[in-house]
């Protein structure tokens, strides 16, 4: 079995989790990238490790084609990069192998496309304005918009760059930094969606969509929106779930691995805030391989190899009821002097694994993102109180120390 895997920088799921499974299954990979060394250096001496590295640039489809055409015929074309699936899909759909509707795909992408989609078919109303790249940020204020609102790059993932403003001059300063940093990029400005933040972890065939659960998400105080913690939750209120699948039925969201961030009201309307179709991120996807007892990646990949998901194994959690993701942000600029080591650990009844995210030496600024991740501690137990007991004891039991 040859896979095609197209990627930008080294992540967490595809080191521990595709390129693993891709090897139980037998599989040989060619990875696709436009920068091959972090992947040489993130792979040294792995036996998942890629059988070969080709360099390409991965966000042009046509280079994409052009590349994989010299390399062993695949039997799959994968991705699970945010910015890559329109283009994988693409790429798939040229060698006549099942993959994401690169329609589906694109819209999901860019927020401006996915809010006027749902808004032509009627899904719950979102306000939405469009800031494109030569336009400037004085024209949003002509809009009417809706305060307090957000403003985030159109294309954006990991709440970079996404903030809460009151007013019109903070909107207006927001755009300009955004646009300081990164000339021209086109942004989108939206309701703030008040109430609590969920996620919908779904995986999908031809036939059919399996719901995998979800989680329950802590963010930073305001104005950014950095995941702090995650909670699992088995099955979301029926009323949410099933607003979240039409909207995804809409969008033509199925095949595949999809991660659905919504909010739900005091009213019990669900209402998404952004559709990521690929699996969830920053280890949360490995912690629902253990908590499920099911192997994830292997299926992702099963289904890009044509399989029927439900010739799969169902999700089943054992003992296991409840699961926790706790991520040990930096508080401040500076060099990080002092940090523990990985390490897993058992107890009353809940199994805890802790992994480094940042070296120590390393010097970082803060960013009001993910990137100031110092480590992510996952857990799993009988109940949700005594696996939020002992992540706590984990973390206050413990240093990290960030000098300026």
């Amino acid at each position: 079995m040859h896979l095609h895997l197209v990627a930008l920088n080294p992540t967490d799921s595809v080191t521990a989790g595709f390129l693993p499974a891709a090897a139980e299954l037998g599989g040989e990979v060619t990875l696709f990238t436009d920068r091959a060394a972090p992947h040489e250096e993130a792979y040294a001496g792995s036996a998942a490790a890629p059988a070969r590295i080709v360099t390409c640039d991965v966000r042009d489809v046509r280079a994409l084609v052009a590349a994989m055409s010299t390399a062993p015929r695949p039997d799959a074309v994968f991705s699970n990069s945010d910015h890559l699936q329109t283009q994988t899909a693409l790429a798939a759909a040229w060698f006549g192998l099942p993959g994401k509707d690169w329609r589906a795909a694109l819209r999901t992408k860019n927020k401006a496309l996915m809010r006027r989609h749902l808004a032509d078919r009627g899904s719950a109303p979102v306000w939405s304005a469009e800031l494109p790249g030569d336009r400037t940020p004085d024209e949003l204020i002509a809009v009417g918009v809706p305060f307090p609102c957000v403003v985030k790059p159109r294309e954006g993932v990991a709440s970079e760059d996404a903030y809460l403003v009151a007013d019109g001059g903070e909107l207006l300063a927001r755009c300009r930094e955004i646009r300081a940093r990164t000339p021209g990029i086109p942004l989108v400005v939206e309701e703030f969606l008040d109430g609590e933040l969920h996620t919908l972890e779904t995986l999908g065939d031809t036939r059919g969509r399996r719901v995998l659960g979800g989680f329950h998400t802590k963010l930073s105080p305001p104005p950014s929106f950095v995941e702090e913690s995650l909670a699992y939750d088995a099955a979301p209120g029926a009323g949410a779930l099933a607003g979240v699948e039409r909207d995804l039925d809409a969008l033509g969201v199925g095949f595949g691995a999809c991660h659905t961030e919504f909010v739900v009201g005091a009213d019990g309307r669900a209402r998404l805030v952004e559709v990521n179709y690929r699996v969830i991120g920053d280890q949360c996807d490995l912690l629902l391989q253990d908590l499920l007892d099911i192997p994830v990646f292997a299926q992702i990949l099963r289904v890009h190899l044509g399989e029927s998901l439900s010739a799969l194994p169902a999700p089943r959690r054992g003992d296991r009821r409840a699961a926790r993701v706790e991520y040990v942000c930096a508080d401040a600029s500076g060099t990080l002097v002092a940090a523990p080591p990985a390490e897993e650990t058992a107890a009353d009844g809940v199994r805890l694994t802790y992994r480094p995210l940042r070296e120590v030496g390393t010097t970082a600024p803060r960013t009001g993102t993910n990137r100031d991740y110092l480590g992510v501690v996952r857990a799993m137990g009988p109940d949700q109180a005594r696996t939020d007991a002992a992540v706590a004891r984990f973390i206050a039991a413990r240093r990290w120390e960030i000098r300026g």
